[in-house]
Parts: C-alpha cells; structure tokens; sequence
C-alpha cells in the first residue's frame, strides 16, 4: 500500500470522494418513495472518518443537515461506542437535540468497516412528512409533536430489527412511504461501503486518515486565509420575528479577531412554549453556513473549515432551548440566523453579503382523505423572493438558507384531491435597489374532495417584511388567504370542496438605494411585469420618464402579440 500522498492524488481522490457521494445521494433518491426526498431534495449524505468528522458530502444536500450530522453520529456514539459496532448495524435517531432540531428528520449511520477495522461512517438525514402525533402550530411541548426515537440499531449485522420497525410502523398514517425512504438509504448505505473501499483499493491508500487529515487541514487554512483578509472588529444586528401574539428578537454579534471569529445571540427573546423555537444543533448548522457562504464559499464544506468559529447562545433562549420546548417549527427562527450574520457582516464585508430573503421557508401540510378515500398527509413547498446579492438583483421564488426545491404541482396534484388553479409572480414584491429583490409567488389551490380537508400553515415575514441592506428597501410581506379572506400565518384552517385557498410568499429585499439603479434594469423590469409603472415612479423617481418607460412596455407587449 502506499504511504505517501501528493498534492495531484488528494485532488484526484477527493473529486472521486464528491462524485462518490452524489452517486450515492442520487441512489437514495431514485429508490426514495416520498416526493419530499425526489423531488424536493430535502436530504443530505455525508462520509465522516472514525473520529466522526465530515470530510465528503453529496454536492445537493440541506445545509443544516450537513452541520448536524457530525454532531448526531457523537451523540450517537455516546449510547453506542464504536467498540459495540459491527458491520451491517445502521443505527437512526430524530431526537430534536441530537439531530437536527425536530422530529421530522430521521439521521442515521453506518460504520464502514476495512478488514474488521472501522475506517469511517456513511450518514444521511432526510425529511419525512408523518412522525406521528398532529402537526400543530400551538404545541406546547415537544411530547405532543410526534414520535421520538431514541439512538437506537434499525439493523443489525445487516438484518432489520424488526422491533424498531414495528413501533415505527405503528405510529405513522403513511408507513409505506416513510419505511420506504428508510430502506433506500439501506441500499445507498451498502453502495457506499462498497464503492469506498474500492476507491481505497485503487488508490493504493492504507489509512484513510492520510488522506482525511489533508482534506480537513486545508480547509481550515483556506477558511483562516479569508478571514485574515477581513477587518477585525465587533459587528451587530438585530431580526424581529413575528411569533406568535408577541414579536420575537434574534440579537447577533459577530466579534472577529485574525482567524478565528464568535457568533453570539447573547439578548435574544427567550424560549417559548410555541413550536418556534431552534435548538442549538439547528442554530449552529445555520450560523457557520452563513459564515461559509460570506468568508469562504469556493473550499470545501467540511469540519476543517468549521474549525476557527465558535457559537455562542445563551441557554434557554430562542434559538438553544431546553427540553422539552416545542421545536416543529424550528425553521422559523433558524432560518432568520443567516440574515441576522449577514447584517453584521454588512457593516464589515458589504460585497460579501446578500439582503433578507423571503425565508423562512413557506410550507403547507395537507391532510384529510384522497381520492380512494385513504387517509394522507403531504407537504407543499414554496419559496419567497431571494434577497438581492451584492452586485446583481435576487432571484425569483429560490429558496435560502435551506435549498429545497419547489414542489412540483402535477405530482402534487396527482396525489391529493386539491387543483392548483393559480402560480405566478407577485409584481412589485421585491424590494427596490441598485439590485432588486427577487419577487415573490402566488399560488392557490382548490378542494375537489368531497370530504373536508385541513391544512396547518406556519408561516412568516407576514408582519415583519424581509429587509433591505444599505440603503435597499424591503420587500413585500407574505399573505395568507382562505377564500378572498385573510387568515392567520399560524393556524390549523378546515376546507370544504370549492374552497380556495391563496398564499403570497414574501419578497427578497434589495440592496443599496434604489437611486443607483440603472434606467435600462428599470425598463426591463417594467416590461416584464416585474416593476409597475406606479412602483417605478415611487421607488426609482422616474415620473419624468413615465411616457419612454410606458412606450418601453408596450412596444414588447405588441412584439409577442401574434400578426393578425
């Protein structure tokens, strides 16, 4: 075997690595029964070594899974010490405090074994829609959220336990689709103890620590080198939430000092008893994205570059709760974390930053019976506008920071008794600037179920819109509707048939005054629909200019019209 390991084979191995692990992502997804891991990727793999460090992951995968991961395999580990495991065991957890920071992402993990030595764990995370219990925007604790399952073997030297199986089982409505996920990450697990050991074998490599320890050490040095070129100094910034009856604050200060930097929500609204609240897995994952995104986004995403920060959050506060505190909706502090860093590092690295989005993420569960009258529950993403970036506008209905994608609307319909009837841009909800907001959407869906359905929203920036950056206005805030009427972001709603039911997502702040918006991006926007003239004139000034503008818009409406 050899022992050496140069500069051209790390590359070599470490791209076979990454092509490695969307393969293996790619066999999860295409064996996957739920829409919400093939279509929506609401997912993550990752390789961490024996020592329980991420060195690979799949090139699509969740953020805040990625972050968690490594601190579920410790956890795990506590219960289960390696000297316990055997190869074949996959052991699975969604406790909200070892994992990711609510009951509906399941993590697990396989040892890989190398000639009866552990080398390395296999890990993925993925999102189900039935944990059991009822979804509910006002639970009180987390006992009432669904069922929690403890660090425990869902396989044993390669065979089901069939006890985890069965209490799984018995407790979810749609056991066939969420089994199903869980044995497709059966096979992905198998593919990968595979596929590493023979990438190992061809490589020639013996310990993969040599080639780990490289890869880990050279993200740090990569991460330390961007921070060094940055000024030191103490930053601040502050998000409001708007919760429940009572807005909430998220209060961050960035302290940077060389290499090495400290993210502390020190003053933040503390914990409550709605299912809000972020535990500090989730606000950890999120705080360093946020940190990569800004300092290093080119280098590899693994412990190494997580190495210089820390975060820091006051026990008992929103975003680190104690047990029991609800956490269903974690997202809805959690996804505030990055927006309220990047205010921070507006004031220090302006060019480096992006404005509010319309996040966090906008969901809709649906329930009820389906057209064979069985019972289902299936979710419904869609994004807000993307805030606008520092040299170019936000885009449309992209969503950050987690990166799920759009719910497809013909599978969506083709599982429930609900027709989308409308899906389109929202005109004038980003926000204007040098760079603008991406726009928000507007759908709405129809109930064609002789049977009443539900659906429970938890939804905000419906009072508190997303932000403008240095001078860039604020988009448009969210909107929720039942039947023409608005209702509120946080409620469980009953639908008969006919009714209809809109959502108008938020839209992306801008970025710097919309005074130095070049003319030629206004006329784009206006005839795109994007910009109406009356948002032109008051956002951009440009009454002067109202007829070239008007003309602008109606000479491309009159190209796309067909020769009569």
């Amino acid at each position: 075997m050899r022992q050496d390991i140069n500069t051209v084979q790390l590359g070599i191995v470490w791209q076979r690595l990454t092509g490695l692990m969307d393969e293996i992502a790619q066999t999860f997804v295409r064996t996957s029964f739920s829409v919400v891991v093939r279509e929506n990727w609401d997912l993550a793999m990752s390789f961490m070594d024996a020592d329980g460090r991420v060195f690979a992951q799949s090139s699509r995968s969740i953020p805040s899974f990625l972050g968690t991961m490594p601190r579920t395999l410790k956890a795990i580990l506590e219960r289960h010490p390696r000297e316990t495991l055997e190869p074949g065991d996959v052991l699975i957890s969604n406790d909200p405090w070892m994992g990711t920071g609510h009951l509906n992402d399941i993590t697990m993990v396989r040892p890989i074994f190398r000639g009866g030595t552990l080398i390395a764990f296999v890990g993925s995370t993925f999102h189900t829609v039935d944990i059991g219990g009822a979804p509910n925007p006002f639970a009180r604790d987390c006992y009432e959220e669904g069922l929690c399952i403890p660090a425990l073997k869902i396989m044993r030297r390669g065979e089901e336990n069939a006890d985890v199986v069965a209490f799984i089982t018995e407790n979810l409505r749609e056991s066939t689709e969420t089994l199903g996920d869980l044995r497709a990450q059966f096979t992905a697990f198998e593919q990968a103890q595979k596929r590493l050991i023979k990438l190992l074998d061809d490589e020639r490599i013996d310990d993969l620590r040599q080639i780990t320890d490289q890869i880990l050490d050279r993200s740090e040095q990569s991460m330390r080198a961007m921070l060094e070129a940055a000024p030191d100094g103490e930053f601040h910034d502050e998000v409001t939430a708007d919760g429940y009856d009572l807005p909430l604050s998220i209060r961050c200060t960035v302290r940077k000092k060389g290499s090495d930097l400290t993210v502390d929500y020190a003053g933040t609204t503390g914990q409550i008893d709605k299912p809000i609240n972020s535990v500090m897995n989730f606000t950890f994952a999120y705080s360093a994205y946020a940190i990569k995104c800004a300092f290093d986004p080119g280098s590899p995403n693994n412990d190494g570059s997580l190495r210089p920060l820390s975060i820091l959050a006051p026990e008992g506060c929103l975003v680190n709760p104690t047990r029991p505190a609800p956490v269903w909706g974690r997202h809805l502090s959690g996804h505030y974390l990055p927006f309220a860093i990047f205010g921070a590092l507006a004031q220090m690295i302006p060019e480096r930053v992006a404005a509010d989005s319309g996040s966090p993420i906008w969901n809709i569960y649906f329930k009820g019976n389906d057209k064979a009258r069985r019972k289902f529950v299936k979710m419904f993403f869609m994004s807000g506008g993307y805030g606008a970036r520092a040299a170019s506008d936000g885009p449309a209905c992209l969503s950050f920071p987690t990166n799920v994608a759009n719910s497809p609307i013909e599978q969506f319909e083709s599982q429930t008794p609900l027709i989308v009837t409308e899906k389109r841009l929202i005109t004038d909800s980003g926000g204007a600037g040098r760079f603008r907001g991406g726009p928000g959407q507007r759908l709405s869906f129809r109930s064609t179920s002789d049977d009443p359905l539900t659906f429970v929203i938890r939804h905000e920036r419906v009072k508190h819109p997303p932000r403008g950056f240095l001078g860039g206005l604020p988009g448009s805030a969210g909107v929720d509707m039942l039947n023409g009427e608005r209702i509120a972001a946080k409620s469980v709603v009953a639908m008969k048939k006919g009714d209809v039911a809109t959502f108008e997502t938020p839209g992306g702040g801008g970025m710097y005054p919309p005074a130095e918006r070049r003319l030629d991006a206004i006329r784009k926007d206006l005839v795109n629909g994007i910009v109406s003239l009356a948002a032109a004139e008051r956002d951009y000034g440009l009454q002067a200019d109202r007829l070239s503008l008007a003309a602008a818009r109606n000479e491309t409406k009159a190209s796309k019209e067909p020769n009569s």
